[in-house]
């Protein structure tokens, strides 16, 4: 008997499943999840992320075992196990969704689909997000855009219609199968983390995993939150409710985008007129057009996860890269508080809000100098709500490196001033501040002794000292970017770089902000 095998990736969801709908309505489903060792290998994976997945995947399989059917978990590099499978129960369509991610499972996605030529499997990838495959012309991209998320929702067929059909027996656990893990998701048997080679360490107050966790956060968002979300994004302090906080439900497929926005359209429709929660809303739907905006550049550019984006800009940072600015800034021990603070934030939850994140790429790559990419990778597997295609976009945009952007960069000191002026953010997450006096709050390094004596603490101890000046350091920076920017050649490739990359005029007509355009997306990024 013929099937249709579906491959769950970044989806981990019921609602809204294309693949999985398609392959339902043709016949016969096997459901996979496949853990592929040389993913989690990557430098930006962390042990945060699998966790999280796993979460997803497991309540995945309940809904999956309610309509009569299993979520399968294999272990090994793809093709590989659609090898096997294929071996021992041919399929003859594999279904899953297009994926805009890391070069990793870029190259994995095309190796995959040279098996499936070499053995005469279909490969149905209905897309996912608003990003379009092989996109010719980026001015065709804003239309594409509406029309997947203005799409009717894919709906499975009734439960008495959904035909399942087990794992090949030769693969079933204690059947002579030879995964490193041989059950499937409901026997909890997934390898451990650290036998992936993930490191030990997650935050430990970071968001959990799965569908039923996501509509709740997504339903108190549309129904509360949103009231404070124009007023309140940008403050590290207010953030953390003010914003949606369904980004990593998002990047994992709990939900999608396509239930998201219809979901926020018609939240609006029903507010009345002059509800705060209306231009909140408005502003966030705007920020998931963003999204797609920015992984649309990867998906055309994949190389921009490596290279500047502008060629113009190489050797800019890459020669001189300083160890010693990276450690500090990892360890939280810039000597900026609002810095530092963050650093501590993101390690215990996650999650940071935008314009906290571009401030600590701002400061990595302007007063540190040091080079996007290796920052990059650490802030990959910081955040929780690691998307590909926003994240390398977002540090290139931050780090000026795109030569098409303005150059953004982001005071830690006036920062600190704006966004925490009583100084309660700094405080809650740096403990030795709490015993600094207010007027030496955002410059503790600038204390007398007397006073260090007087509250207890000890600067370039308790508290670190600034490991460059900070004015002296930017205005360096500053220089040698707007120098480079001025050369006629990096003047010339820019053209070429607006008709291939550039923003176009969101849709409804909405202008593009000056929040939409630094922070270009939903909450993950900058």
């Amino acid at each position: 008997m013929s099937y249709g095998l579906v491959w769950f990736k970044r989806d981990l969801r019921l609602a809204d499943h294309a693949a999985l709908a398609t392959a339902a309505r043709r016949g016969p489903v096997l459901c996979v999840l496949i853990v592929e060792p040389s993913l989690w290998a990557q430098p930006d994976a962390a042990r945060q992320h699998y966790e999280f997945m796993l979460e997803s995947a497991r309540e995945l399989h309940a809904g999956l075992a309610r309509v009569g059917g299993r979520l399968h978990l294999l272990v090994g590099e793809a093709v590989a196990v659609l090898d096997r499978l294929h071996a021992a129960a041919p399929f003859d369509t594999l279904h899953s969704h297009e994926e805009t991610g890391n070069a990793a499972s870029y190259a994995r996605d095309r190796a995959v689909a040279r098996w499936c030529r070499a053995r005469g499997v279909r490969w149905h990838e209905p897309a996912q997000f608003g990003v379009v495959r092989r996109l010719d012309d980026r001015d065709r991209w804003q239309a594409a855009w509406e029309a997947q998320v203005a799409a009717p929702q894919v709906e499975l067929p009734e439960p008495s219609r959904l035909r399942f059909v087990a794992l090949p027996a030769a693969l079933q656990p204690g059947a002579g199968a030879t995964w490193p893990d041989r059950g499937a998701i409901a026997a909890v048997r997934a390898p451990a983390a650290v036998a992936l080679g993930l490191d030990a360490f997650e935050p430990p107050r970071r968001q959990r995993g799965g569908r039923h966790a996501a509509l709740e956060v997504l339903h108190d968002f549309l129904d509360a939150r949103s009231g404070q979300y124009r007023g309140g994004i940008s403050s590290p302090l207010k953030a953390p409710t003010a914003c949606s906080r369904l980004s990593p439900y998002l990047a994992w497929g709990c939900l999608s985008l396509r239930e998201l926005v219809q979901a926020t359209r018609a939240r609006v429709a029903a507010l009345p007129e002059g509800d705060r929660r209306r231009a909140g809303l408005a502003a966030f739907l705007s920020r998931l057009y963003w999204h797609c905006h920015f992984i649309q550049k990867l998906e055309s550019e994949p190389t921009l996860e490596f290279r500047n984006l502008h060629r113009g800009y190489d050797g800019l940072r890459e020669p001189e890269w300083n160890q010693a600015h990276f450690d500090a800034l990892v360890g939280g021990r810039t000597g900026w508080p609002l810095v530092d603070a963050c650093v501590a934030m993101l390690r215990a939850t996650g999650w940071l809000n935008f314009r906290m994140r571009a401030m600590l790429v701002s400061v990595a790559a302007y007063p540190l100098w040091l080079h996007w990419r290796e920052v990059g990778l650490w802030l990959a597997r910081a955040f929780l709500d690691y998307e590909p295609g926003i994240h390398w976009s977002q540090l290139q945009m931050q780090s000026g490196t795109t030569g098409i952007n303005t150059t953004r960069v982001y005071n830690p000191i006036k920062q600190a001033r704006d966004h925490d002026p009583q100084g309660v953010f700094v405080r809650r997450w740096l403990p030795a501040l709490r015993r600094v006096p207010d007027t030496w709050l955002f410059e503790p390094w600038h204390m007398p002794e007397s006073v260090q004596a007087r509250c207890g603490v000890r600067v370039g101890e308790d508290i670190a000292l600034p490991v460059v000046d900070l004015e002296s350091a930017t205005r360096a920076a500053k220089t040698r970017i707007h120098a480079l920017r001025a050369q006629p050649e990096v003047r010339a490739a820019k053209a070429a770089i607006v008709e291939r990359h550039g923003s176009r005029k969101p849709p409804q007509g909405r202008r593009k902000t000056a929040a939409g355009s630094a922070s270009g997306q939903l909450d993950l990024g900058f």
